[in-house]
C-alpha cells in the first residue's frame, strides 16, 4: 500500500520561498527511520536487564567502567551498520536552499554528516568520539592493547565516549551556538523529536520569542504540536523529500 499523501500548505511555501534563516532541530525519530534504536531501545540481549540510566551516567562508569565502554561499544555496532535515509539526505539539501541554515542534532550517531550536513551542531556529542574522562580532551591515538576501556594516552586516565550522559551539562559551545541561531531564525523546524529533553526543546520557545514560524515534522503529537505554525505529520523520510521538492519548485 502506498503511503498517505502529505499535503504542504501552500501559506507554508509561500514563507519557505523567501526565508534564509531556517533552523532544523532534529531527534531520534529522524535515525530511528535509518534502523538506528532509540536509547531505550538498545536495551536488548545481554543489556536488557539494564535500564539506560544505569548505563549512561558519570557515576555508573566510575563503578562500572568496563561495562559501560562496552555498551557504547555495542551500540557503535549499531550505528555505524546504519545508512542515512531520505530524511537526512532532504536535511543535507536545506543547506543549498537556504543562505543561513543551522541543523541542529540531539542525535549522536553522525548520520547527518555521512549524509552530507555540514557543521552540525551536536547537542548530545557523538558516539564515535572518544574523550578523557578526567580532563574531557579528545583522544584521536587510541591503542588497541584489549583494555576496556582504553586508557588516555596523554594521562593515563580511562577513556569515554563522547556523548552527554544524564547528570550532566550540554557541551557549552555547541548550546551558545544553537540558541544564537535559534533566536535569528525565520523559520524553526523540530523534526522526529519528542519535545521533551531540555535544553533541546526550548530552543522552540527561544525562536517563538523573537517571532519565528515553528514547524513540527513528527508522526505522533508531541507537547509542541498545538504550539505549532504548521503540524506535517508523517515520517521524516517520507515528508522532508517531498517538502524540498516543493520549496525547489516555488524557489525556481
Amino acid at each position: 500500500m502506498a503511503p498517505p499523501l502529505i499535503e504542504v500548505p501552500p501559506a507554508l511555501l509561500e514563507r519557505l520561498r523567501s526565508a534564509e534563516r531556517v533552523v532544523a532541530l532534529t531527534g531520534a525519530g529522524v535515525s530511528a527511520e535509518s534502523g538506528v534504536p532509540t536509547f531505550r531501545d538498545a536495551q536488548s540481549g545481554l543489556w536488557a536487564q539494564y535500564r539506560p540510566e544505569e548505563l549512561a551516567t558519570p557515576e555508573a562508569f566510575l563503578k562500572n567502567p568496563r561495562m559501560v565502554w562496552d555498551w557504547y561499544a555495542f551500540r557503535r555496532t549499531l550505528t555505524q551498520k546504519a545508512a542515512p535515509n531520505p530524511g537526512h539526505v532532504a536535511l543535507s539539501r536545506f543547506q543549498e536552499l537556504f543562505g543561513d541554515f543551522t541543523l541542529i542534532t540531539q542525535n549522536v550517531d553522525g548520520l547527518h554528516a555521512r549524509a552530507g550536513s555540514r557543521d552540525v551542531i551536536e547537542l548530545h556529542g557523538n558516539i564515535e568520539t572518544t574523550l578523557c574522562f578526567d580532563e574531557g580532551t579528545v583522544a584521536t591515538e587510541i591503542a588497541d592493547d584489549g583494555k576496556s576501556p582504553p586508557r588516555c594516552p596523554q594521562c593515563g586516565g580511562l577513556l569515554r565516549p563522547g556523548v552527554v550522559w544524564f547528570g550532566e551539562s550540554l557541551p557549552q559551545a555547541a548550546l551558545e551556538r544553537a540558541e544564537q541561531a535559534a533566536q535569528r531564525c525565520e523559520v524553526l523546524f523540530s523534526i522526529g523529536t519528542s519535545s521533551l529533553v531540555h535544553p533541546a526543546a526550548g530552543l522552540a520557545w527561544v525562536a517563538r520569542r523573537t517571532g519565528a514560524l515553528l514547524v513540527e515534522i513528527n508522526p505522533t503529537s508531541t507537547p509542541l504540536t498545538v504550539h505549532a505554525d504548521y503540524v506535517l505529520s508523517g515520517p521524516a523520510g517520507q515528508v522532508l523529500p517531498l517538502l524540498v521538492q516543493q520549496i525547489e519548485a516555488v524557489r525556481g
